[in-house]
């Protein structure tokens, strides 16, 4: 696939998880009846086997606190970018590191705004802080293995490592969201919110990326095509 539409799909992609998250925000802040049925019949089920299975409750635990927090993503993310600088690759080193701040900022912003409140229990099984829309633990491992994959075909990588990338990624993006229904701390709807706005991040990346290099091509090559006396 050429660069130009690459960047173009990206930018389609973005633009269409953008609408659906934004869609999503709209429903749970007018707080519309048969959403808050569902959040709330999924949590419920969940919490009562959490409660009576507490192997695998710590298990959850262990999983959503060491290998998918948010701070182990952004030290994935802080690598991945000192990989870069150390190759000089500035440019793209600026890029990932702008939007896993990003990704953080308008997790924060939004949760601020809409002040969702989490799941309550008279017999919690965890604890968790701040508001609950959309869920940080969701967003932050969408972004995290959604621009590793990236790079990974940025640079050409065999195929093998993307196709590894994108299976530990999907087993990671997924089973977070599941940690964190299972263990009671979020709403469905705010994982789902946190797999869309984080999408929608990852491909404004690779689309606004995929943009800048094609306008810089388009301006160097006039100069490099000029006849020197």
């Amino acid at each position: 696939m050429q660069p130009a539409t690459l960047h173009r799909r990206a930018a389609r992609a973005a633009a269409v998880f953008t609408a659906l998250f934004l869609v999503l925000l709209a429903l749970v802040a007018a707080h519309w009846g048969p959403l808050g049925t569902a959040d709330r019949d999924i949590v419920v089920t969940l919490h009562h086997s959490a409660v009576r299975h507490h192997g695998f409750t710590r298990v959850n635990r262990v999983l959503t606190d060491w290998f998918w927090d948010p701070w182990a993503m952004r030290a994935l993310l802080a690598a991945a970018v000192g990989w870069l600088l150390w190759r000089r690759e500035w440019r793209l080193a600026l890029w990932v590191a702008v939007t896993a701040a990003l990704g953080t900022a308008l997790q924060q912003a939004v949760k601020a705004a809409l002040a969702r409140e989490r799941p309550r229990w008279p017999d919690p099984v965890d604890s968790a802080h701040y508001a609950a829309f959309p869920s940080g633990h969701a967003l932050t491992a969408t972004v995290a293995f959604g621009l590793l994959l990236w790079l990974l075909t940025l640079h050409g990588a065999p195929a093998k490592w993307p196709r590894l990338m994108a299976a530990v990624g999907a087993v990671s993006v997924l089973g977070v969201g599941f940690t964190r229904l299972y263990l009671g701390v979020h709403w469905p709807s705010d994982v789902l919110a946190g797999w869309l706005l984080g999408a929608a991040l990852v491909y404004g990346a690779i689309a606004s990326y995929g943009y800048a290099r094609s306008r810089r091509s388009e301006r160097e090559s006039p100069r490099e095509g000029r006849v020197r006396p």
